[in-house]
Parts: C-alpha cells; sequence; structure tokens
C-alpha cells in the first residue's frame, strides 16, 4: 500500500480512537462492545472481464472468494463480471468504490482504458492488484499472472515440433490470436511469432474481437476458403476458445482435425477432452489456483495494511508507467500424453469430470487416466 494511504489510515485510526474516548466517556458505546471498537469488514472488489473464457466464472472466481474467506472470514466481496464491455467494466468499477472497497482486483477488459480506473483508485487512496492481465501506462500496485509472451513461445514451440515430426516443417499455418484489446493476446502472439516466423508459412493471421469462440469458427472458415482443405497443415490457436472455434470450423469444411493439430491455452475441460480425443494437440496449462490464490493474499494483506506476504516472489514487469512489482506463476505445456500428470495430479479436473463418455474412457485408459 502506497505511503499516503498508510498515512491516511493512521490518520483514521487516530480519529477514531479520540472519538471512541468521548462516546465512552459519555456512557455511549456508539456500536462498541464493553468499550472496544469493532473493526469494519474488509470490502475487496473482484472485477473480471468476461464470461466467454469459460475459467473465468468455473475457477478464478471461486477460488480467489475461497481462499479471501479463510484469510478474512468476515471480508465482503465486490464481485464484477463486465461480459467484455470495457464501459461497463468501468461503471462496475466506479460502484465498487463507492462502496467502499479497500482494495480492486481488476482484470481488464481493455488493457489501455482500464488505465483510468486506476486513476480514479488512486485519487481515493485505494491499491490496484492488475491480475491476470496488465493494465498498460498506469499506477498499480501489483500485478499477479504469468510469462505471458511464454505462453505464445510455448504455443508455438509445441506446434513447431509437432509439424516437424509429422514432416511438415516448413509447410503453412494459420494463426487465431487472442483480442487486440487485451494486452496479454500481444504478449501470445509477439512469443508465437519469436517461435515460428521463418520456420513456417503463416497463410492467415487474424486477431479475435472479444476472445469469442463464434468469431474464432468465422475467421477459420475464412482461412479454409483463402487456402483450400489441403492448404495448411495446424492452427496457432492462442486459447482454448479460439482453437475449438477453429476446430469446429474444420469440421464443418470436412475436416479432420486430428491431421491439422491446433494449439490452446487455459486446459479448459472442453479442451482436455478433445486433446484426448486426437482433435486438439496441446494446451498451455496455466495454475489459475495459485494465480487466484495469491491475488487474494494480496488482497486481503493491502485491505488490512498488512506487508505483501513473504511467500510470494516478486519481480518487475514494466506497463508503460512503472516497473510492477509482480508475482509470476509457472506454464506447462499439455498434450495427451501428462494430462493425468498435470491437471488431474494438480486437482484441476478430476478423471471423473473429464471422462464423461465410453470414447473418452477409452482415449483416457490409453493414456493411464481411469
Amino acid at each position: 500500500m502506497r505511503g499516503k494511504k498508510v498515512l491516511a489510515l493512521f490518520a483514521a485510526t487516530a480519529l477514531l480512537l479520540g472519538s471512541a474516548m468521548v462516546l465512552t466517556s459519555c456512557g455511549n458505546n456508539g456500536g462498541t462492545d464493553g468499550g472496544t471498537t469493532t473493526a469494519e469488514p474488509l470490502k475487496i472488489a473482484l472485477l473480471l472481464p468476461e464470461t466467454k473464457t469459460a475459467r473465468y466464472e468455473t475457477q478464478d472466481k471461486p477460488l480467489f472468494e475461497a481462499k479471501v474467506k479463510e484469510l478474512a472470514p468476515d471480508a465482503e466481496i465486490l464481485y464484477s463480471n463486465a461480459n467484455q464491455d470495457a464501459a461497463e467494466q468501468q461503471s462496475q468499477a466506479d460502484a465498487a468504490l463507492t462502496n467502499g472497497a479497500d482494495v480492486l482486483v481488476l482484470d481488464p477488459v481493455d488493457s489501455a482504458s482500464a488505465a483510468s480506473i486506476v486513476k480514479k483508485a488512486n485519487d481515493q487512496n485505494v491499491p490496484v492488484i492488475s491480475y491476470d492481465r496488465l493494465i498498460l501506462n498506469a499506477d498499480v500496485d501489483y500485478y499477479v499472472s504469468f510469462d505471458n509472451e511464454k505462453v505464445g513461445t510455448l504455443q508455438g514451440q509445441a506446434l513447431l515440433d509437432k509439424l516437424t515430426a509429422d514432416g511438415n516443417a516448413g509447410e503453412t499455418i494459420v494463426m487465431i490470436n487472442g483480442s487486440p484489446t487485451d494486452n496479454n493476446a500481444t504478449l501470445f502472439k509477439k512469443g508465437a511469432h519469436s517461435v515460428l516466423d521463418g520456420k513456417v508459412e503463416i497463410g492467415a493471421e487474424y486477431d479475435t474481437p472479444d476472445w469469442s469462440p463464434d468469431k474464432a469458427q468465422t475467421e477459420m472458415d475464412q482461412a479454409i476458403t483463402k487456402l483450400g482443405k489441403d492448404g495448411f497443415v495446424g492452427v496457432l490457436a492462442a486459447n482454448d476458445g479460439t482453437g475449438g472455434g477453429a476446430i469446429a470450423a474444420m469440421k464443418g469444411a470436412g475436416i479432420d482435425p486430428s491431421k491439422k493439430p491446433t494449439t490452446g491455452q487455459d486446459a479448459e475441460l472442453a479442451a482436455i477432452q478433445r486433446i484426448l480425443l486426437g482433435e486438439q494437440f496441446m494446451t498451455v496449462y496455466k495454475a489459475i489456483k495459485l494465480e487466484a490464490e495469491a491475488a487474494a493474499e494480496l488482497a486481503v494483506a493491502l485491505a488490512k495494511g498488512e506487508a505483501v506476504p513473504s511467500s510470494l516472489q516478486l519481480s518487475p514487469v514494466n506497463n508503460g508507467t512503472k516497473d510492477v512489482d509482480s508475482v509470476l506463476l509457472a506454464l506447462v505445456a499439455v498434450t495427451k500424453d501428462n494430462i493425468a500428470s498435470t491437471v488431474v495430479a494438480d486437482g484441476f479436473w478430476t478423471a471423473e469430470q473429464i471422462l464423461t463418455t465410453p470414447e473418452l474412457k477409452t482415449a483416457g485408459a490409453a493414456v493411464g487416466l481411469q
């Protein structure tokens, strides 16, 4: 927490103590119990960007809330999801500040325009944690995420290795990137290009508004029309939703997706099932439980005016305004062969959740998952 926030808290504490002494001398507890002032519950705002990416509602939100309640059982969580609307997220942040949020945990719809939210929070001495996506050109207090450029390099390298093993090195691929308003998407794309440029031909490339699987499917339809069914050998898709859209387009065009390795990210349940069935080649598993819990630990500490927990390792990430103290977590490339030792071993998904059909059970048994 910034120094001015701490000073403000000291001043407020002194005022409250003084008021409490006056009230006690008059025989009026004024909301106290036996003369002891009861602290108000913490208010922590969690502002997530959208619902098209399944992880936010199924993983980030419940994991964050559970950790906050573990650390501060009486805390009130002010939760909002902007459904990919930057203006709506601005309104949600305003409402959280009006409702007395002690800290904002903000995953921005638009990494650039969210700077205005940070400015309002700064003006009210409310700290901001940039969650998952980095807020650009703003005085954010902390950032909790992953090495997002490395996400792209993992995807690119996995695809390149697969194409080489299949005898398709140097051939044409399709790239379906994420939302142009998401700074993470920019980093994913940068990382993928750093591996793929000069090693393959990129026959068609798209930035996918809102990370929409439906729009990714349309983009893949366009790529198939442009290149032909046999005019590409793989798809670099930035996440599992866009990868799912690309695979749906291939199926609709009569293309066997198992012959066109497709990447992804987030280890969504549907993606893990597609990987087992051979329809999707890989995903990048991000330990969202660790991410959400680290953000919750930071949020509770900031709201209480305490030091950052020593268990959180910080490193600087520049957002255009400052080097932001950041918690960056590890990444793992997941293919059919290591599903059991990664997402299942971590409890991210259970075998029961994954193996919901006879076909999936058979595929799971072949890789030791049952």
